[in-house]
């Protein structure tokens, strides 16, 4: 039987071993920290019963997707919730605007502003499952939907400063800019808009629904599914070189680009190596979990029913947010999405103590103490909020990186989303996910289609990985 090893268990990395136990590969699992799970882990951090999640929050790419489809995960206990409101953006003065599942809901609020939307995200939306298959997977490919991926494109090449003209008012021009800003970049530069656009869309198509229990339970439907196929996981297991793994058929490494030149050493090919090595980061993020007695009494009504909310203001206060990070200067109103997912599901809660997950955008390896701009800009539109604290954790920079080691600097999207790398990552490669090593493969979110809890990245590197291979060698 053909066996593989996956170093790390991530989302990319458990998906990666779930496709190819799937597909008859003997699968095992390695994971460095005592926890499995990396970025799609839960707990109770700060009180007794409030579960927070350790980084992702929302899912708003992990429904409907090759993976998804490809394994019914609510039959190992993975259940989505959504909240009312997928994501607003509250404004000085106690207004606020947000997104519904409905694009016609969303335009309602909107004003004057409303028929932009419905221009922009509604004809999007409508196309959206489609444009998504195409952009999930490796740009060098035929689409499958190339008319409908060309006009997405079109969209998503701009600036999201030009593109958020569009939208007329200062309330839409900030509920764009608010998820434009998921990108982690400057958002007067090319293509900044890519991401808003799909994940804008994503909530009027899918919404941003929560996995009931916490991020940690998509880890335990995954890793569930992976033993029922006959895989194991083991914990506690450093792998520093591939020497360590026995020559199995198929290596997979849910690593960083520069971790997987040092596992692989002299094996790789030097211009691979090269690469992996001065694959470039992006910005930092500094989170805060918070239990709050009551929830978060936000100024703007719509918030205090939003699993989301971006908190930076004004669209042009996003923008010099954006940029002062990229620059690597920490602003003094940061960016910050705050996380309120005991809406959606309110078995994170205990009883009237609620957890909310914050982390604002900072610059990459930055070193200082973020938390006290962070309860700042919460308070700006939630005056009151500070009484409502019961307990905190922070997780600074060097906690988030020393916690996994795939969040170079604090880089929790494994990857500056510049345009080349939006394009090619982790290196320009008719395969991006081969190594130049027969048999292994990089399936961390540093290949395409990038961040998130889809697994996509791992189940594309599989399918890349099983495709090497002949029917006898997996099936024997």
């Amino acid at each position: 039987m053909t066996e593989a090893v996956v170093v790390g268990s991530g989302p990319n990395g458990l998906a990666a071993a779930l496709t190819l136990a799937a597909a008859g590969v003997r699968v095992r699992v390695l994971e460095a920290a005592p926890l499995i799970g990396g970025g799609t882990r839960s707990g109770d951090y700060t009180d007794t019963g409030v579960v927070h999640d350790e980084c992702s929050m929302a899912h708003p790419l992990a429904l409907d997707t090759a993976f998804s489809r490809s394994v019914d995960l609510q039959r190992y206990g993975l259940n989505w919730e959504w909240p009312e409101i997928q994501y607003s953006h509250p404004l000085d003065g106690g207004r606020g605007v947000g997104v519904y599942r409905s694009v016609e809901r969303t335009v309602a609020g909107l004003g004057s502003a409303g028929p932009a939307w419905r221009r922009v995200f509604g004809s999007v939306s409508d196309r959206f499952a489609d444009i998504a298959t195409d952009f999930t997977r490796p740009l060098l490919h035929v689409p499958d939907h190339p008319i409908k991926l060309a006009r997405f494109g079109a969209l998503a090449a701009l600036p999201a400063t030009v593109l958020a003209r569009v939208f007329g008012t200062e309330e839409a021009q900030a509920l764009f800019g608010g998820v434009a800003a998921h990108a982690f970049r400057p958002l007067g530069t090319p293509m900044s808009s890519a991401i808003g656009l799909a994940l804008g869309s994503a909530a009027h198509t899918y919404g941003w629904p929560v996995a009931r229990g916490g991020s940690g339970a998509i880890t335990r439907a995954m890793a569930a599914a992976v033993v029922d196929l006959g895989g194991t996981i083991e914990t506690g297991v450093h792998v520093t070189s591939l020497s360590e793994l026995d020559a199995p058929d198929i290596v997979m490494l849910d690593t960083s680009p520069a971790a997987a030149a040092r596992i692989a050493g002299d094996r790789m090919p030097a211009r691979i190596s090269r690469a992996y090595r001065h694959y470039r980061h992006g910005p930092a993020a500094y989170q805060v979990n918070y239990a709050v007695r009551d929830g978060i009494p936000w100024a703007d009504q719509l918030s205090r029913s939003a699993g989301t909310v971006h908190v930076g203001g004004a669209f042009a206060d996003v923008v010099a947010a954006e940029r002062d990070v990229h620059r690597g200067v920490m602003p003094a109103r940061p960016f910050v999405l705050v996380g309120q997912q005991y809406l959606a599901d309110p078995t994170r809660s205990n009883y009237d103590i609620h957890p909310i997950d914050a982390y604002a955008h900072v610059p990459a390896n930055w070193s200082g103490d973020a938390g006290a701009a962070i309860t700042a800009q919460i308070e700006r539109f939630a005056p009151g909020f500070s009484d409502r604290i019961v307990a905190t954790r922070i997780r600074s920079v060097a906690r988030i990186e020393s916690d996994n080691e795939n969040f170079v600097g604090g880089d929790i999207t494994t990857g500056a989303n510049t345009p080349w790398r939006l394009v090619f990552r982790p290196r320009f490669a008719l395969d991006p996910y081969a190594t130049g090593i027969d048999g292994v493969y990089l399936c961390s979110a540093a290949t395409p289609p990038g961040a998130g809890a889809h697994g996509m990245c791992g189940h594309n590197a599989a399918r890349s990985a099983l495709g090497a291979l002949t029917t006898s060698d997996v099936a024997m």
